[in-house]
């Protein structure tokens, strides 16, 4: 089972007057890059979110949104700053004492200047707000992990008959292999005949000719890559029948591929084979594209 780098999650709950919605989404990226956006009371609580993605899904670039309103009554707090309602108003009264004026500054007054009353809500501390928190998150993940599953066997599918494509294109060259050396030994013989007439065996005798021919036979003989080329198709399957974080793995197999597949190219010396070898490539491109997609 594989799984798509790319999903979304979601999950909310309130317990009594508080409210929790964690959002999380994903996309492409070679590594697994977690931000986490959320109160700054709550920070404490970051790196064992943090651990519960990463443990589950593994790649991606994820952000996660965490919100944590209170909605009920008396949830929060006024404080008065003392100190500083006291120097705003002897400041006040001396300006009066100094300007001939009547301080008529009433209290309400003193209580409106920058920093004299304070709003705060009441906060959880860090276990009691976790262990509200932690089921929430744990339900978006497994939200977020069903859409990348659901996702991941679509891509695995399509790599699948992607593969079906490139396996009959290297059947092909397989077959055709074979019958390059038999062509260029015909080749040689007409163009010698051509060449050299009715001396063409007193000049160019048939040793030499075979000789010349098992050269550019061994030249542009292919066995080995296509031994290797069909192992590796068979570890693509492998890989993709398997679970977890196939990604990279994926990734690699692929490299070792388009190396052959390059070998084969530059070694076959058949416009026939070099044919095969474009469209190859081509599949081979394709398939590169979607594994960008599994984590």
């Amino acid at each position: 089972m594989a799984f798509s780098m790319t999903g979304y999650g979601r999950g909310e709950a309130t317990y009594t007057t508080r409210r929790y919605l964690v959002e999380i989404k994903s996309v492409n990226n070679r590594f697994c890059d977690i931000q986490v956006r959320m109160p700054r009371g709550y920070a404490a609580l970051e790196t064992k979110i943090r651990e519960k993605i990463s443990d589950r899904l593994m790649r991606g670039k994820i952000d996660v949104y965490v919100t944590i309103e209170d909605v009920g009554d008396g949830n929060q707090t006024v404080e008065l700053n003392e100190g500083l309602a006291k120097a705003y108003s002897e400041a006040v009264a001396k300006i009066a004492d100094v300007t001939g004026r009547a301080d008529e500054t009433e209290a309400y007054q003193i209580a409106r200047f920058s920093d004299v009353l304070v709003a705060r809500a009441n906060s959880l501390t860090p276990d009691e707000a976790g262990a509200e928190l932690f089921p929430v998150l744990d339900a978006a993940i497994e939200d977020i992990c069903r859409m990348r599953t659901i996702e991941g066997d679509k891509l695995v599918s399509d790599l699948k008959e992607k593969v079906n494509i490139f396996e009959s294109q290297h059947a092909a060259v397989k077959l055709r292999a074979p019958l390059v050396p038999k062509e260029y030994r015909e080749r040689l013989m007409n163009r010698i005949q051509e060449l050299l007439d009715d001396k063409a065996n007193l000049v160019y005798d048939e040793s030499r000719r075979e000789a010349e021919v098992a050269i550019f036979a061994d030249k542009c003989a292919i066995d080995e890559e296509l031994t290797r080329l069909s192992s590796h198709m068979n570890q693509l399957r492998e890989t993709l029948d398997s679970r977890g974080s196939i990604g990279k793995r994926l990734d690699f197999i692929l490299q070792e591929m388009n190396r052959e597949v390059n070998t084969i190219g530059s070694k076959a010396n058949d416009i026939t084979i070099t044919n095969y070898v474009l469209d190859m490539k081509t599949e081979l491109e394709k398939i590169r594209e979607q594994i960008q997609n599994l984590a």
